[in-house]
């Protein structure tokens, strides 16, 4: 056996030979982006929702704008790249990027929580989330339970760490956050009165309740996944809720591009909750009946 080179050793000319031979094989696959459904980037114009609550987003994702006495308060904003559309339609609505005062969250996912670190920078405005919401924010969504680091964001620090039906007052109208853990660990709905035709209108934000692709049994990064749903489930039943609104207005029965009546079908908060709870539990019995 002819001995190698002493400049190179067993391992390392074995090492060199694969390398040789792998470049010479198809190249690593190209990085895939995060794509989404064309109308959660289709840019509509304002939707009165309320007489100070305002649909600033996309066709396909909710972002709502509250004009309080004093500034105003933005909830979820959308993609990463909304920001622009965002300031625009507040300009619209005459609301300078320094009125936005507060920015509040349903989940810290990057097709609702994408923007929030540029708002932050050309408002002032201070993010309100709770400790598990406030984490993934600070990573920008990577390390994501479900998700891994698949969709990712701007990182964004929390200003301002809120409980279980802590209230978040801002210019006379008062927020109050109730969890409802499940799609992610910090999930929640937000509560607000408003006004509508004259009369007291008690406005719902809640979360998303579903769980696509998600291990719901045995699931070692979220051991009590089912029992956070049930619970939340509940939860959302019992709100205070004339009016609901959810991160993607389809799972609520809302229509953005109608106009003046985009909420004519719009669910009730207990109807919604009793539909995620039939597919959440359909989608149990099916990972149940899959071969172990």
């Amino acid at each position: 056996m002819r001995p190698f080179p002493l400049a190179c050793s067993l391992v390392t000319c074995l090492l060199s030979a694969a390398l040789t031979a792998s470049a010479a094989e198809s190249p690593l696959p190209q990085l895939e982006a995060y794509t989404v459904d064309a109308s959660w980037r289709q840019p509509i114009a304002p939707v009165r929702i309320a007489d100070r609550t305002w649909q600033i987003g996309t066709e396909g994702l909710t972002a709502l704008l509250v004009m309080t006495d004093d500034g105003a308060v933005l909830l979820d904003g959308g993609m990463p790249q909304a920001a622009d559309l965002l300031l625009a339609n507040m300009q619209r609505l005459n609301v300078a990027p320094g009125d936005l005062r507060l920015l509040l969250s349903s989940h810290a996912h990057a097709d609702h929580a994408g923007p929030f670190a540029a708002l932050k920078r050309r408002t002032g405005a201070h993010l309100v989330a709770n400790a598990e919401s406030a984490a993934l924010f600070a990573r920008g969504g990577s390390d994501d339970l479900h998700f891994g680091d698949e969709i990712t964001y701007p990182p964004v620090q929390t200003d301002r760490i809120v409980m279980d039906h802590e209230v978040v007052s801002q210019g006379g109208t008062d927020f109050t956050v109730h969890f409802i853990p499940g799609h992610t660990p910090g999930s929640v709905a937000w509560t607000w009165t408003d006004t509508r035709d004259g009369r007291p209108v008690r406005i719902a934000y809640v979360d998303s309740l579903s769980a696509p692709g998600y291990r719901l049994q045995g699931n070692p990064r979220y051991p009590r996944l089912v029992e956070d749903y049930r619970r939340s489930f509940d939860v959302v039943r019992g709100l205070p809720c004339d009016l609901l609104l959810t991160p993607h207005p389809g799972a609520s029965e809302w229509n953005y591009a109608a106009g003046d009546t985009a909420g004519a079908k719009a669910l009730t908060c207990a109807a919604y909750a009793e539909g995620a709870a039939t597919r959440f539990e359909a989608q149990l019995a099916a990972e149940d009946a899959k071969p172990r």
